[in-house]
């Protein structure tokens, strides 16, 4: 294979290409490493977000939400387990391509297709409103409302809809998100407990005082121990909570790490054999 580099020389006057061909990479090691690096990540990427068709779910009151999809194989003698995605507060918006961002790709690479092949759906939630629909107390009290929130609304009646329309196991329907995701994950299970095989909550919170009700669900907790933006004590309750009401949750809480929690939650395989293993 032959590579050619465009390199553009900066000087006083216009700027030129230079072509560099292989014989100067070849002197230089240190600069073919660096080109192929990021030339397969950038491809990498790029790949994995091409796996995600593009779709929007309307409802029957005309109501949107946009929503990326893997489909796992062309394969028409099996049913598939269903995994749902739920971004941060940072991917929100209309554009349903910023909540591929984080985590959710590490669905979507050669390995993982291959081993956990999984229908994998990641909505969009639109800007100035969340996932959750919590009622704060004191400290770090949560409270569920009646009603969900509108995207979530959205959301369960568009995992229905799959479940009619594409190859679903509906045994293996598994909710995971980070940070607005997190809260978004506990407030999922709490207020659909039948519907769920398992569960990733990443940096998120709920109601503790639902707990007896989702015991019986298996549920990964994952933080960092230096979280900011999170405060860790919504983990910690919940764990102490779901112990207290006879569950066996998994949890996992990083030392010196903040925020991105999920860099070590969507990368570590011991999880994801862990949650394709689960079943209702």
């Amino acid at each position: 294979m032959i590579f050619s580099i465009i390199f553009v020389e900066h000087s006083k006057s216009k700027p030129h290409p230079k072509i560099v061909d292989m014989k100067f990479l070849k002197a230089k090691p240190g600069i073919l490493f660096l080109f192929i690096f990021f030339t397969t990540r950038s491809h990498s990427a790029f790949s994995q977000s091409s796996h995600f068709s593009v779709n929007h779910y309307v409802s029957d009151k005309g109501d949107t939400l946009l929503y990326r999809l893997l489909y796992p194989d062309a394969d028409t003698l099996r049913k598939y387990p269903l995994v749902i995605f739920l971004h941060g507060s940072g991917e929100r918006g209309n554009d349903n391509e910023a909540q591929l961002k984080w985590g959710v790709q590490n669905f979507a690479d050669d390995h993982a297709m291959i081993m956990h092949p999984a229908i994998v759906i990641a909505p969009q939630c639109p800007a100035n409103i969340g996932w959750s629909s919590f009622t704060r107390g004191k400290g770090t009290q949560l409270i569920l409302n009646p009603t969900p929130s509108k995207p979530m609304e959205l959301l369960v009646e568009l995992i229905h809809q799959s479940i009619k329309n594409l190859p679903v196991d509906t045994n293996r329907i598994y909710i995971t998100g980070l940070s607005m995701g997190g809260f978004g994950t506990y407030d999922a299970i709490e207020r659909y407990p039948n519907l769920f095989a398992a569960a990733v909550p990443v940096c998120g919170g709920g109601d503790v005082s639902k707990a007896a009700s989702i015991a019986h669900i298996p549920i990964w907790i994952f933080l960092g121990s230096e979280d900011p933006a999170v405060n860790p004590l919504y983990s910690l309750e919940m764990l102490d909570a779901l112990t207290k009401a006879g569950a066996h949750p998994g949890f996992t809480q990083y030392p010196e790490v903040g925020h991105f929690s999920w860099l070590g939650a969507y990368s570590d395989p011991l999880m994801m054999e862990w949650l394709f293993r689960q079943h209702k």
